[in-house]
């Protein structure tokens, strides 16, 4: 997958190159740069920075990995927050595209970045989340390279707090409801719940309090993060004649992709950038015998931007089909209902709830 925030520790990431979110004295320490000083070898991480003496705020240098799984240690400078004001967006976005621009020099197929300057820096991390991710898919547009962002914790991923909450109720309308109507009895929880539920929904939308803090267990979300600059148009679904259908039912997926590409007017390196996938990846999807993942499959009916029904066509062809008994499905569901093509907003959703997120 091309680009992925996951959860995990990014001095264990075997990548050819981890991220330092570094002081541009070079200096070890805390928070990531701490551990990563740590896990490589002190000493010799400490020399090794020393021999190059400083980086400028924005800008990146190489090290070795020394004991670290990853190869290389790009180490830059994140701006402190201060309020905004003192060209921080620049200088933060700059961090990863110079990051990324000395990966590509060293051949590096792989690298891991924290969340730059979201920790005792102070900036604020949905702002923080949003540059770095714009920052990584503007690189992808024209390169080709596995980007990790590795997040320590949930928490650092935010999602608006109505946007979460759109999503929890759809799930419980959709899924939680749909497990107690196989022949079981609905409990009086869940019809007092819909009761409430179905009274909401009668209130503006100025009731929404999206000041109002959420509960531990609910993490924010981010507001929608472009896979490109300018987003085409999505336009209404379309009814399919009964003719059509009947005329396409020995399509095999990729003979179905390849003729909704043409349909939509998109380019094949638009339709596999948009759907977060690999380019040798979409090359073996369009040879009539292979067969993608679910999530691969999924990925490639948003980045086409479908409806729900030729969604459903599509993943059929692959031998799959959207359950409301399955909570990924539902959260898919949603989107695809809002019409909400936004691969990275998507995953954002998919990681906060806990679920796989799109693309290879």
């Amino acid at each position: 997958m091309p680009f992925e925030i996951i959860r995990n520790d990014i001095t264990t990431m075997d990548v050819d190159a981890i991220v330092n979110a570094a002081n541009t004295s070079l200096a070890p320490g805390g928070g990531v740069c701490g551990a990563i000083f740590h896990a490589a070898g002190w000493n010799e991480m400490q020399r090794a920075c020393r021999a190059i003496g400083h980086c400028d705020c924005g800008k990146a240098v190489l090290t070795e990995g020394f004991a670290l799984p990853a190869t290389y240690v790009i180490h830059t400078p994140g701006p402190i927050w201060q309020g905004g004001s003192q060209n921080e967006a620049h200088l933060l976005r700059s961090c990863y595209l110079s990051s990324l621009q000395l990966a590509k020099k060293h051949k590096c197929k792989s690298i891991a970045f924290p969340l730059i300057s979201s920790g005792i820096y102070g900036y604020p991390k949905a702002e923080a989340l949003r540059i770095a991710v714009q920052a990584i898919r503007d690189f992808l547009v024209q390169n080709d390279m596995q980007v990790y962002l590795a997040v320590f914790d949930r928490n650092a991923v935010l999602l608006s707090e109505q946007r979460y909450r759109q999503i929890q109720q759809y799930i419980d309308d959709h899924y939680v409801e749909q497990m107690f109507c196989h022949g079981r009895m609905e409990t009086d929880y869940l019809f007092q719940k819909r009761q409430l539920r179905e009274q909401q929904t009668l209130q503006s939308e100025q009731s929404f309090m999206p000041g109002t803090s959420a509960e531990d267990d609910l993490l924010p979300f981010l507001p929608s993060i472009s896979a490109s600059s300018e987003p085409a148009p999505v336009s209404k679904p379309k009814k399919r004649s009964l003719k059509d259908l009947v005329s396409r039912l020995d399509d095999t997926f990729s003979q179905m992709l390849l003729r909704l590409i043409d349909e939509k007017g998109m380019t094949d390196v638009e339709v596999y950038k948009r759907a977060n996938l690999d380019r040798k990846l979409f090359s073996k999807i369009r040879k009539s015998s292979y067969n993608p993942s679910k999530q691969t499959a999924i990925a490639l009916a948003i980045a086409l931007r479908l409806n729900l029904d030729e969604t459903k066509d599509l993943l059929g062809r692959a031998g799959y089909a959207l359950s409301r008994s399955n909570k990924f499905d539902v959260i898919i569901e949603y989107f695809i209902s809002e019409q909400i093509y936004d691969i990275d907003e998507i995953n954002e959703a998919l990681f906060s709830f806990e679920q796989k997120t799109l693309g290879a």
